[in-house]
């Protein structure tokens, strides 16, 4: 059985940096996309960042330069580093994965999901 479990999230101040993880088992974790995805109250879930089996990234939106992921395959362990966070960027953050290789375009096509770390960012 997959599991995918997000920690690190919480409330910090504008400007401040959060770094969420996410435990993966059940699955080969070491050749599989995985990525990172958050969902603000009534918007509609948007992609963060993924990372690929080989370890290629692609930040998507406007994250930019600001969240950087990594992955850990001797812990099975997928990082998001959040700096400069802004009052926008409170969401639910999820973890996601495919087992597959390659990261889809459309964050639909992941066969996998956590339950979620709630960022909140005041002003």
């Amino acid at each position: 059985q997959v599991h995918l479990v997000e920690s690190g999230g919480g409330s910090v101040q504008s400007g401040g940096s959060l770094r969420l993880s996410c435990a993966a088992s059940g699955y080969n974790y070491n050749s599989s996309c995985m990525g990172w995805f958050r969902q603000a109250p009534d918007k509609e879930r948007e992609g963060v960042a993924d990372i690929d089996g080989v370890g290629r990234t692609r930040d998507r939106w406007s994250m930019k330069g600001r969240f950087t992921i990594s992955r850990d395959n001797a812990k099975n362990t997928l990082y998001l580093q959040m700096n400069n966070l802004k009052p926008d960027d409170t969401a639910m953050y999820y973890c996601a994965a495919k087992r597959q290789r390659v990261c889809p375009i459309s964050i639909r096509d992941f066969d996998y999901w956590g339950q979620g770390t709630q960022v909140t960012v005041s002003s």
